[in-house]
């Protein structure tokens, strides 16, 4: 089994084939169907034990470094902003990268406006593996 993450993005990504609004002129209908889409696409991989986790995460947020022993640490910096790209993710583990490509084909089809599935991009990462101990 491998473990995978599935990105959500608020912007960033190529532009969704069928939706031309974003999420925030979305009616409550609509943002409710595409919720209940994730809820019972993350449900029916619980069964096949292939969920691991998924969170929707808020726009807002800050970036935050340690800046020495004693200072207060630092906050936010020109760089792009993790808040305004990321709009939450889905942990999968499963038995192959194709596995991963066909289950994250099938979230890019939750729906959007007037309930057509929107075709959006997802990012599919792997997890990195710990390299295996060799011992003698």
């Amino acid at each position: 089994m491998a473990k995978y993450l599935l990105l959500k993005h608020y912007r960033g990504a190529p532009a969704p084939e069928n939706c031309d609004k974003p999420m925030d002129q979305w009616t409550p209908e609509e943002i409710s169907a595409h919720i209940q889409y994730m809820r019972d696409f993350a449900a029916k991989l619980e069964t096949t034990g292939e969920f691991v986790d998924a969170q929707a995460v808020a726009p807002e947020g800050t970036f935050v470094r340690y800046d020495g022993e004693g200072r207060p640490p630092v906050t936010d910096g020109p760089f792009a902003e993790t808040k305004d790209l990321i709009a939450g993710w889905m942990v999968i583990d499963v038995d192959s990268y194709e596995r991963a490509l066909q289950l994250a084909g099938e979230l890019s089809a939750a729906p959007g406006p007037n309930g057509e599935p929107i075709h959006e991009w997802l990012e599919l990462r792997p997890f990195l593996a710990m390299p295996s101990t060799v011992t003698e």
